[in-house]
């Protein structure tokens, strides 16, 4: 139906669609006792909107933009955002991976299914997540040949191409598969400014387009190896190679004066990333009750940074020459920081006996960053090029308990997380000298679900979760963010309870409802605090959230039409004042709907409609006076339409779809964060092709 790129849970699809292999795995998952929401992409490979789009129609989900395809999102789950939750491609770290451009602006086209674990992660994933995790999973079928294509054209100079081919040589289990994609957008979108006047010095209305911020990423991977041989069930290597330019139009703070941005443009700040690495997957399984899946990688990222004009420009894009570099922090910068990275994950799963399995899991990885800022003469003053060493563990077990034919699942776990930091820093004596610090953390949980019949069922988990800093907390970037070795991690106690009636077959047609409720209780959250000439992470925070979302969904008998709806509400508070998180959406929510018409030109062929609407509530950017919240800046309510008709055709396993799209259809002026307007209306036009 309709629901499915929203992402409501267990969305129905037409008969045509199923993919039994990836439905039967989807829907494994979402009856099991984890907390997790699955997202098939079947409607979104036809349409245009990237993955961001789809990952915003899901409940508890949002997605904060910073301008068009390419830009920096803010991903939230649950009211915890950004480091908080965790990212993984195909169980990978997505950083790891290659996808280094972030989540959002992940090709949609290489993706087979969403996978987003709320508060509580699995033991597989070895990952220190405080408020969950986002697994992307792309075609994992080890069996015949496929290959696909996609093609997108559309307003604001938008470009997106992707290709995936695999095949196995059943007799001697020889497997290969490869994949690229290549993404270009000019991002030169209308936005209103107040732009100055250099005859009269004054600030005028105007509409202005932005004119740097393009975007411009392309990559490819290929993997080879064997395939259910009587020594391996899997034995896989994969190479991948991703490089991304992003140009900067202006800062994350934008000042703005009636709906109008008055901050001055960036006409030449840029930034990017070169990622390379190599990847080593095996699976066995041993004596009938053992079955081990490890692997081990290594990923090598290169992040230039340019910051160095001599101009201040205007939203004309005219350029007025200063004495000094740098228009971002007016400090210049010529930088690139290197990364290398070593990691491995280890897991075995021993059935002891009906109905109970027992998993191990062991995650270490090492990273090594230095670095040069070409702006600062002599190396031995740049603090980018001191040698950081970082290495991290998380450890675990895990038991897995089916009970009462199967009506009860519960999975209990404990967690042991591990970090050390070694680097050279400046001393209070002014020299140089070693700086070590190790940290240990424990943490547990459970998941438990309960079905009542084949069609509802409910859950509850629990998880004391915990965060490691992050390279980019404990090292700074060698510039005005300085380093702070003595972060400690932060920590949070997470709980979920829903209850899902998933496919309910009536004479009325498919019903689809879910009410979840959640709180989340963290202490020392790392934030980013300004001082005097420089800016340094800190546990500043302590937050309780809580909320709860729902869905809807039903499907017409015959699957002609598809309505679909959810809503989330949340209150994510500071923990010693009682006052709102500031700058953080908790009242959203978002409709489709979905008609198709089968048979149109010939039999197996599909014209589809179908209506997003996308709803965000107003909301105060600045700290929550009591009594006086309307005098602060606030996002204004906002309601996004979109419009996407689809042609299928389908012969066999082959499918081919066309799809004219118009986002944002109303022309709203939306905002993602204060001063920073999105995209207006766009049309685009896509061709998907499936053999």
């Amino acid at each position: 139906g309709a629901a499915p790129a929203a992402g409501a849970s267990g969305a129905a699809r037409p008969a045509l669609e199923v993919s039994v292999r990836g439905a039967s795995e989807a829907e494994r998952l979402r009856t099991s006792a984890q907390a997790v929401q699955v997202i098939e992409t079947v409607e979104a490979k036809r349409q245009s909107a990237d993955l961001g789009e789809v990952l915003s129609r899901a409940e508890g989900v949002g997605v904060r933009r910073l301008g068009g395809l390419g830009s920096d999102a803010r991903f939230s789950l649950n009211g915890l955002t950004e480091d908080r939750i965790r990212f993984f491609l195909d169980g990978v770290p997505l950083d790891l991976a290659g996808h280094t451009f972030g989540v959002a602006n992940a090709p949609v086209n290489l993706i087979d299914r969403v996978e987003i674990y709320r508060g509580v992660v699995p033991l597989r994933f070895g990952a220190d997540a405080l408020g969950g995790a986002v697994n992307l999973v792309t075609d994992r079928d080890t069996r015949g040949s496929r290959a696909s294509a996609s093609y997108q054209v559309g307003s604001f100079g938008t470009y997106r191409l992707t290709l995936s081919a695999r095949h196995t040589h059943e007799p001697s289990g020889l497997f290969a598969r490869a994949s690229g994609f290549l993404d270009r957008a000019k991002n030169d979108y209308p936005i209103d400014v107040m732009a100055l006047d250099p005859e009269s010095g004054r600030l005028s209305p105007s509409r202005a387009r932005r004119f740097h911020d393009g975007y411009l990423a392309a990559g490819a991977d290929a993997e080879v190896g064997v395939v259910r041989r009587p020594w391996a069930d899997r034995l896989l290597l994969r190479g991948f190679y991703v490089a991304h330019d992003k140009e900067v139009q202006h800062g994350g703070l934008v000042d703005m004066r009636d709906g109008r941005v008055v901050s001055p443009p960036f006409g030449e700040v840029a930034f990017g990333r070169q990622t390379g690495g190599a990847l080593l997957r095996y699976a066995q399984p041993f004596f009938g009750k053992v079955r081990l899946d490890a692997l081990a990688g290594y990923s090598y990222v290169r992040t230039p940074f340019l910051n160095v004009a001599r101009c201040t420009y205007d939203w004309s894009g005219r350029c007025v020459e200063r004495p000094y570099r740098g228009e971002l922090e007016e400090t210049a910068n010529d930088q690139s920081v290197h990364q290398h990275t070593a990691f491995a994950r280890i897991n075995a799963a021993w059935s002891a006996a009906p109905g109970h399995t027992l998993r191990f899991g062991l995650s270490p990885t090492r990273m090594t960053r230095t670095g040069r800022n070409l702006v600062v003469a002599d190396p031995d003053k740049d603090p980018l090029t001191a040698k950081r060493d970082l290495w991290s563990g998380v450890a675990g077990v895990e038991h897995e308990a089916m009970l009462f034919d199967g009506r009860l699942a519960n999975i209990a776990f404990a967690k042991l997380y591990l970090q050390g930091v070694r680097t050279r820093e400046n001393l209070p004596s002014g020299l140089l000298g070693d700086v070590d610090r190790t940290i240990r953390r424990m943490g547990a949980g459970d998941s438990l679900r309960f079905r009542f019949t084949d069609a509802l069922y409910a859950k509850a988990s629990y998880e004391y979760a915990t965060r490691l800093p992050t390279p980019d907390e404990l090292f700074g970037d060698g510039g005005l963010v300085v380093w702070n070795l003595h972060l400690d991690p932060e920590v949070s106690h997470n709980v979920n309870l829903g209850v899902t009636l998933e496919r309910a077959e009536t004479a009325a047609g498919q019903l689809r409802l879910s009410a979840n409720g959640f709180g989340r209780s963290t202490g020392g959250l790392i934030t980013l605090r300004r001082h005097l000439g420089y800016s340094k992470y800190g546990n500043t925070l302590s937050a309780r959230s809580v909320g709860v979302e729902s869905t809807a969904g039903w499907t017409s008998p015959g699957d002609w039409l598809s309505l679909d709806g959810h809503v989330t509400w949340q209150d994510f508070r500071e923990g010693s004042t009682g006052a709102r998180i500031q700058n953080q959406p908790y009242l959203f929510g978002g409709v489709s709907a979905r008609a198709q018409w089968p048979g149109i030109a010939a039999r197996g062929d599909v014209l589809s409609l179908t209506w997003y609407a996308d709803y965000v509530h107003a909301f105060l950017v600045g700290p929550e006076d009591h009594g006086a919240s309307r005098s602060k800046a606030e996002i204004p309510s906002q309601l996004v339409h979109t419009l996407a008709l689809t042609y299928l055709v389908e012969r066999g396993r082959s499918t081919v779809s066309s799809t004219v799209e118009v986002q944002n259809l109303t022309d709203e002026k939306a905002f993602s964060f204060y001063g920073i307007q999105r995209p207006g209306r766009a049309a685009y036009a896509k061709l998907a092709l499936s053999l």
